[in-house]
């Protein structure tokens, strides 16, 4: 059994470093989780860019996924089933240029209407976290947050 990627024999010399790489991914994931919390505690994300591309991607992802409710909680099963996943390989390879890490790993909240927490994420890949925060946000269910933090805003404009 390999528990490295696929094709690649992983020296049980290097486990240790492989150890070390997990817990690197780890706290990088947990670092970009806590920086988008972090702006959208600023910000409200209905007027908020996450790439150069948003349009583009926004769009693709509405034509690849006409079916997606941005409102509603995660299906993670069907996601991550084998034609789930074949769906998301092909619409993330046409990122593979035009974004950096695409196919990172990174936390996703499973439903907007809630914080991260543990039953509340899930692991997506970076392409899925924008094609999902993006219409999000276009939707306005992420601006919750913002106004959350800056009650007294609220107030004075609506």
């Amino acid at each position: 059994m390999s528990l490295g990627p696929p094709g690649v024999s992983l020296d049980p010399e290097q486990a240790e470093n492989f150890e070390d790489m997990e817990k690197q991914f780890a706290v990088k994931a947990v670092q970009h989780m806590s920086t988008y919390w972090s702006i959208l505690e600023k910000m409200k994300g209905s007027k908020l860019r996450l790439t150069k591309i948003d349009d583009e991607i926004y769009e693709h992802f509405k034509k690849e996924f006409p079916e997606f409710d941005p409102q509603v909680t995660i299906n993670e099963d069907e996601m991550k089933s084998k034609e789930g996943k074949e769906k998301w390989r092909n619409f993330m390879m046409a990122y593979e240029k035009k974004v950096d890490d695409y196919n990172f790993g990174t936390m996703l909240r499973s439903n907007p209407k809630f914080e991260y927490g543990e039953k509340e994420t899930i692991f997506a890949m970076r392409m899925q976290f924008y094609a999902i925060e993006i219409a999000r946000n276009r939707e306005g269910l992420n601006d919750w947050i913002y106004e959350r933090e800056h009650p007294s805003e609220q107030k004075t404009t609506g």
